[in-house]
């Protein structure tokens, strides 16, 4: 891991320090704390979360409950070596404790404070599901340094993103927080975080290290349901949920979480296959192995582990290196070590890896937040950081049907409606960090902002009844009626999984509605996840994909309701028609049966056979055409040229995009998988052929054994601008022995 490597003298300090440590102090790099609540509020602290969760109290009460809470900060356990990390986005407050464990503990080792850093810290972006439809690595690198730099202002050594989990299913609430349904897209988006957060050199002050979240396969719960259980064959896992920790691996990331679920009936948390066969013995990864909160104490209600003693050895020999807030290991496994339960090479492997991690960040040698820093980003917005940020949104942002609405004309009167047009809060989207309601723009300010002619009036909220009167109050002397619906940002992100999502509450009755005045009409989506839209695409003249952007939500939007920028975000995850699709996604197996029209075929009968989007999509404001797919064979890798020629009369982006199709298999293969994809800018008119590069080795797939497997036969070559419209041209592939032999070892 080339972002973790330490110097000679380095590593010689980590092992005099591991000689001299107690079995005790061991432990305490193991256990990573934060503060208690001491006393109780009118509501339980559980209760307290859930308000927030729900939208009952903003998160600025609840900054501002918590700061009037007394709290336990464990400041005698630091000092006598028994915490290894902390959870606390406070910079005073980390100096004060880091001087206790730097000063005043034995042998003076750094905290390293970790933090939820997902989708910006002070500067929200948007959220991942959302920027990941830029299709662009750039954009992923730029947001996680702004992201690095505000955090580390504060003190965050740590951040718990990027989230690398592969999402299939939409009813699932932190879909949110993913790259989407695809490994290989998946897998730029996790190389490009990790060298955005952790840079050339993660001991740099404005760095912080990134955590591959979840290990492994959360995103395939069963049913969507948050928390739930996951089978799947091995093969499934290592093609597709495995390849974006890979990547990132390969790419430097120094922390990994174990997941909540289990895998085939083993909890991540103590599934040693997963932490030390595949992910420290076959990707060598070096860093530590953190828990997801009370991960370890949660194995007893998996049924895995009688008790929280039991539950810490299993975690222990498994492979997990860093307790996150069960108290486990801080409980028991001093014990498990004197008793010979656990050997002292499990723990040695284990504070190793800890320390390797402080050391390469720079802890041993500037432990404190500069205060020059601290509060840098305090105040108003960074400007810098605004503009990166509002490069993100607009790029993020998907048109899904355009009938001639759009762009709206700029002396256009506007009727605005819906609550989320001027909500600032559910801008932010789930996990928002340092994020503030009333640093967003709104899709009502954006538009007052960029000069429109705007009457708002709410009209229905995302879970009130429609006010009739008031929509044709507003729309009476409209050219145009601009709706924005959607979700709150409660409604996705942990523990927000839906059994339906189709727009919640009353809100297609008020497109409805806006509908029967006679007038145009734009939905504007804000969400965090894919919405089951049969209704509205049948219905809505024009969709706009907008999701939850961040501070900058209401500028983006505006921007591109007016053309002055060119929608060309692409879908990363397929929006079902309806809910019962769900799980959908594009690579998919086949079937004995694939669907058709005949009843004897892998089909609903109550549901379209195609979903309402599918992975890739994304309109603009001209047409591309594809044309003269020509693939060459190059020796080590497959080139494909394509002509694209922008048909209309504006200037636009178009992600061009490769798929394979491998047709015969020792293992049944998917109908498609993205390989790759170029940008293309074209002018009016303007045609280009625009090259995508197959490595041949890159064309295989693991089996059930865990091998590589590159089989010779035929395979279909797919480009276009989405994975459902593409040309496509047939080759037989026959690969070189040697070559397979020198592959199967990747």
């Amino acid at each position: 891991m080339a972002k973790c490597k330490l110097t000679r003298e380095q590593e010689q300090k980590i092992e005099e320090l591991l000689s001299r440590m107690t079995v005790e102090e061991k432990v305490g790099q193991m256990n990573q704390l934060s503060p208690s609540i001491v006393g109780g509020f009118d509501v339980s602290m559980e209760e307290l979360i859930e308000m927030v969760t729900d939208g009952r109290i903003s998160n600025e009460e609840f900054g501002r409950i918590m700061s009037q809470a007394e709290r336990d900060f464990h400041e005698e356990d630091i000092r006598a070596g028994k915490v290894g990390s902390y959870l606390l986005n406070d910079p005073k407050k980390a100096n004060e404790l880091q001087r206790i464990a730097v000063e005043e503990s034995r042998l003076g080792i750094p905290l390293i404070y970790g933090f939820d850093v997902i989708h910006g810290f002070r500067t929200t972006f948007p959220i991942p599901l959302a920027e990941t439809c830029t299709w662009n690595a750039k954009v992923y690198e730029a947001s996680a340094q702004v992201a690095a730099r505000e955090a580390s202002s504060h003190g965050v050594h740590w951040t718990f993103a990027p989230m690398v989990d592969i999402a299939r299913d939409a009813r699932w609430g932190r879909i949110s927080e993913s790259a989407g349904e695809d490994p290989y897209l998946g897998s730029v988006y996790s190389r490009a975080k990790v060298r955005g957060f952790q840079g050339e050199n993660p001991a740099d002050r404005e760095r912080i290290a990134a955590t591959l979240k979840h290990f492994v396969a959360y995103g395939a719960v069963e049913a969507g349901q948050d928390y739930n259980t996951v089978s799947m064959a091995k093969s499934m896992l290592h093609n597709g949920y495995l390849p974006p920790v890979k990547a990132a691996v390969e790419e430097g990331a120094m922390t990994v979480m174990a997941a909540f679920n289990d895998y085939n009936g083993v909890p991540c948390t103590v599934n040693s296959y997963l932490l030390r066969k595949v992910l420290k013995e076959s990707y060598g990864f070096e860093g530590f192995v953190v828990s997801d909160a009370n991960a370890i104490k949660e194995c007893v209600n998996h049924g895995i582990a009688e008790d929280l003693s039991d539950a810490s050895h299993k975690a222990a020999v498994a492979g997990m290196d860093m307790d996150m807030g069960s108290d486990a290991y801080h409980s028991h496994l001093a014990e498990q070590v004197e008793a010979g339960e656990v050997s002292m090479e499990v723990l040695d492997e284990a504070v190793r890896r800890i320390l390797t991690v402080k050391m390469a960040l720079g802890l041993f040698e500037h432990p404190y937040a500069d205060e020059a820093r601290m509060a840098l980003y305090d105040g108003a917005l960074d400007p810098d950081h605004f503009a990166v940020a509002l490069d993100a949104a607009k790029r993020s942002i998907v048109l899904l049907k355009n009938d001639n609405v759009l762009p709206l004309k700029r002396d256009a009167r506007i009727a605005l409606v819906g609550g989320l047009a001027d909500d600032g809060e559910n801008c932010l989207g789930a996990w928002f960090a340092d994020g503030r309601g009333s640093d967003c723009i709104t899709v009502k300010a954006g538009l007052e902002r960029a000069g429109a002619h705007v009457a708002y009036a709410k009209c229905c909220d995302v879970e009130s009844v429609v006010d009739e009167k008031e929509l044709a109050s507003v729309a009476a002397d409209a050219d145009v009626i601009v709706a924005v619906v959607g979700e709150t940002n409660s409604m996705s992100g942990e523990a927000s999984s839906r059994s339906d999502i189709t727009l919640p509450g009353h809100q297609q009755e008020l497109l409805a509605a806006a509908l029967a005045t006679g007038k145009p009409a734009v939905a504007v989506l804000m969400n965090g996840r894919p919405l089951a839209l049969q209704w509205e695409q049948e219905h809505v003249p024009a969709l706009v994909e907008a999701w939850q952007l961040g501070v900058t939500h209401g500028d983006a939007v505006a921007a591109v309701l007016f053309g002055d920028y060119n929608p060309s975000g692409k879908l990363c995850a397929t929006f079902p028609a309806v809910t019962g699709q769900c799980p959908r996604y594009y690579n998919h197996p086949n079937t004995g049966r694939p669907g058709s029209k005949s009843k004897f075929t892998s089909r609903y009968l109550d549901a379209p056979l195609e979903p309402a989007y599918p992975f890739g999509y994304g309109l603009s404001y001209t047409q591309f055409a594809y044309e003269n797919l020509r693939i060459e064979d190059k020796g080590d890798s497959f080139q494909a040229a394509v002509q694209v020629t922008n048909t209309g009369a504006v200037s636009g982006e178009e992600t061009v995009q490769l798929y394979l199709r491998d047709v015969t298999g020792s293992i049944v293969r998917p109908v498609k998988e993205l390989k790759a994809f170029e940008k293309a800018v074209l002018e009016p008119g303007e045609s280009r052929i625009v090259t995508l590069t197959l490595a041949k080795k890159d064309m295989g797939f693991y089996n059930d054994e865990m091998e590589y497997c590159l089989e010779d036969g035929s395979f279909i070559f797919y480009v276009g601008g989405n994975s459902r419209d593409c040309l496509e041209q047939e080759l037989r592939v026959s690969f070189e022995k040697s070559e397979i032999a020198d592959w199967n070892t990747v």
